[in-house]
């Protein structure tokens, strides 16, 4: 079962008793303590006009009581104002998200906590995943979270290379779209700690946006596609890499780790059904606090 599901169903669970004990068991609760405290009233109605210091703090308490819960509605329905509040920032605003591998790396390091736009790519129904509110569309070189199509229970992130109808061929570890080779200039080396292993860096230009990317001089190009791929009709692969029409509705992601990144030169691509949102904060690394901050 997922968190979300989980959420949804403690939101509703606990939203259910809020609206009962608010409507229907406090009304009655205050009922049957207001006439307790009319009895209290007409039993000690001369020390309180005396202003009996015991008998006006045993009317204070009786009042305190008609306002409170029972212990087992503050620990339920006490907590659905908290619940929903996540419920809601979590399902339709912003959902935290934790790096667990080095495929996006430089962008991204294992054990980076990042911040995803819940409400970029439109407004979902929570748990269905329907879009219910168009906002808008990923752009080429957005870093996205979607649920992996080979098994939607994991949530993987890359960066969108290639848009419905796009023709993309990376062959020999250069990235063409549509025609035009990307552009991309040397930018020194990167030091993979994890894996004690120099690193080519680039930056590599998508549209307008810059990032930068890293190769693997011992790694071999070209790519294969996995036996989960979601739609090999749409690819070649060829010598030293593969060539790919993006299908309608449909996306082709890379890591910016490109020879360290199971992404859509091997499983296909990602549907527009599948998008969770669009990423762009590291909003904590508890090993690494200077990497919080935006990224591209």
């Amino acid at each position: 079962m997922t968190f979300s599901l989980i959420l949804f169903l403690l939101t509703v669970f606990t939203g259910v008793l809020w609206v009962l004990d608010v409507f229907v068991w406090k009304p009655k609760r205050v009922k049957v303590m207001s006439d307790e405290l009319q009895q209290f009233d007409r039993s000690n109605e001369d020390a309180l006009r005396r202003g009996v210091q015991s008998v006006v703090a045993a009317r204070s308490a009786m009042v305190t009581r008609m306002n409170e819960r029972p212990k087992w509605l503050e620990y339920t329905a006490g907590f659905f104002p908290v619940i929903f509040f996540i419920f809601i920032l979590r399902s339709f605003i912003f959902e935290p998200f934790r790096i667990p591998s080095g495929s996006m790396m430089p962008t991204l390091e294992s054990g980076d906590m990042i911040l995803v736009n819940k409400y970029n790519y439109g407004l979902r129904l929570p748990v269905l995943n329907t879009k219910i509110v168009p906002i808008g569309e990923p752009e080429r070189g957005d870093v996205i979270v979607f649920r992996y199509p080979a098994d939607e229970k994991i949530d993987y992130i890359k960066r969108v290379v290639g848009l419905p109808g796009d023709k993309i061929e990376y062959i020999n570890k250069r990235l063409t779209i549509n025609g035009k080779p990307v552009p991309v200039t040397a930018d020194g080396k990167y030091y993979d700690e994890a894996k004690m292993q120099e690193l080519d860096q680039f930056v590599e230009q998508l549209g307008k946006k810059d990032h930068r990317i890293l190769n693997n001089r011992a790694a071999p190009a070209g790519a294969y596609p996995l036996p989960i791929h979601n739609n090999p009709d749409a690819c070649d692969y060829v010598r030293g890499g593969l060539i790919c029409t993006v299908p309608k509705d449909t996306y082709f992601v890379l890591g910016d780790n490109r020879d360290n990144s199971e992404d859509s030169r091997y499983w296909g691509f990602v549907p527009e059904k599948n998008l969770v949102g669009r990423a762009n904060m590291i909003w904590m690394n508890l090993s690494k606090p200077s990497r919080i901050g935006f990224f591209d």
